[in-house]
């Protein structure tokens, strides 16, 4: 059974996000909150099939395609950073921590459309609204898994956190797949909650300083499938990178 999340609109988020540490937004709160049309964002998706094989999988999976760059958004203002490592402390990824992971820049017609520099923008917003204005260093990853192997894994690291201020989960697409739950828990608490992203474009944000979250495996229902993301984590005072930077 797919359980549905709690909505929240693009007027309620700032006390939601505020109060439990996570909101969901369905696809249209998200273009009220980017001000972009959902055929803007259904025009990035042809991107995901261009993605390349995450080489550095620990678990000896070959079940993860991804891209990633990173930006800087102050106020109205976003920078595409030049192209960098994307690199995590242990503590908050035990799996792929420590390791300094190079991959493929995303292309520039994605970064260069006006519909990602507003989605960029709108959660910059965000960030401010609940952490305080500031510059925001933002790394951005596009995320295929599919089922080739027989399973394929969102989150292989299990229940995390990023490091980061803000954590935002694009659901992209999900096609022929069971599973892809997602969880998210109090970090210093009990209390947790289940549900599964289903429609495009929809929205989980995640104050990363309060809960952990992971994403359960996928099982493919018909000869192939796949589970298609965007992730972006916004964080204050510089990227994360083996030397603090």
């Amino acid at each position: 059974m797919i359980l549905a999340p709690a909505l929240t609109s693009s007027l309620q988020l700032p006390a939601v996000l505020r109060g439990q540490g996570y909101a969901v937004l369905a696809p249209q709160a998200v273009c009220a909150l980017a001000g972009c049309k959902i055929e803007d964002l259904m025009a990035l998706r042809p991107s995901w099939d261009d993605l390349v094989p995450d080489a550095y999988l620990k678990d000896g999976g070959h079940y993860r395609r991804r891209r990633h760059s990173c930006f800087v958004v102050e106020g109205k203002e976003v920078a595409q950073a030049p192209h960098r490592a994307h690199w995590q402390p242990v503590e908050y990824n035990a799996l792929h921590g420590g390791m300094e992971r190079w991959f493929e820049p995303m292309e520039p017609a994605v970064v260069q459309s006006p519909a990602w520099q507003q989605l960029l923008r709108a959660l910059g917003r965000v960030s401010g609204d609940l952490k305080g204005e500031r510059p925001w260093y933002v790394e951005a990853h596009q995320f295929r898994i599919d089922t080739e192997g027989g399973i394929g894994r969102p989150t292989p690291e299990g229940a995390h956190r990023d490091g980061v201020d803000l954590v935002g989960v694009f659901l992209v697409g999900r096609e022929s797949i069971k599973g892809g739950e997602t969880r998210v828990f109090e970090a210093d608490g009990p209390a947790g909650q289940r549900f599964t992203l289903t429609e495009p474009w929809s929205l989980l944000l995640l104050d990363d300083e309060r809960v952990i979250h992971e994403t359960t495996p996928i099982q493919p229902t018909a000869a192939h499938g796949q589970r298609d993301t965007l992730v972006l984590t916004y964080r204050a005072g510089g990227f994360q990178g083996a030397s603090g930077g």
